[in-house]
């Protein structure tokens, strides 16, 4: 089951064109982050302020099952603005990796989890690490967990 509502597509174009590209090979094509080799995700949520519907593609930090989505915005000094759908829509999330989408529920981790899951997401994408390095802000991670 989709998102319903009006699709706004990201304002980047690559996004726009990955997006596009891995869902409509059922995950096929585009499932990588530019030449890194690198397994992505497509996410999509409801905006938090417009209410429509978004796509963004992340790194794939899977973990049995779960995935940590990770707010670096490549170490910049603010969230990126996904992370405020995120905290007011976090039921209204589907996650894409592979053929089908699936709902997901999210939420944002803390302490000892958040620290787990940090460990997790460095492993998958090792940049991730300098990325904190960058920033004065703690970087969020939230875990999606697949609806039953």
């Amino acid at each position: 089951m989709a998102l319903q509502g009006e699709y706004a597509p990201s304002p980047a174009q690559w996004v726009r064109d990955q997006v596009a590209e891995y869902e409509s090979s059922g995950g096929q094509a585009a499932n990588t982050f530019l030449d890194t080799g690198l397994a992505i995700v497509v996410v999509t949520m409801r905006g938090n302020k417009s209410s429509k519907v978004r796509k963004i593609a992340l790194m794939r930090v899977e973990h049995n099952g779960e995935y940590a989505l990770v707010a670096s915005k490549g170490g910049a000094p603010t969230h990126p603005v996904w992370y405020y759908n995120l905290v007011s829509n976090p039921d209204e999330v589907m996650l894409q990796d592979g053929a089908e989408p699936f709902a997901v529920s999210v939420r944002q981790l803390s302490g000892d989890e958040k620290r787990t899951w940090w460990d997790i997401a460095v492993k998958a994408y090792p940049p991730y690490a300098e990325y904190q390095k960058r920033t004065s802000r703690e970087i969020p991670v939230f875990l999606a967990t697949r609806k039953t």
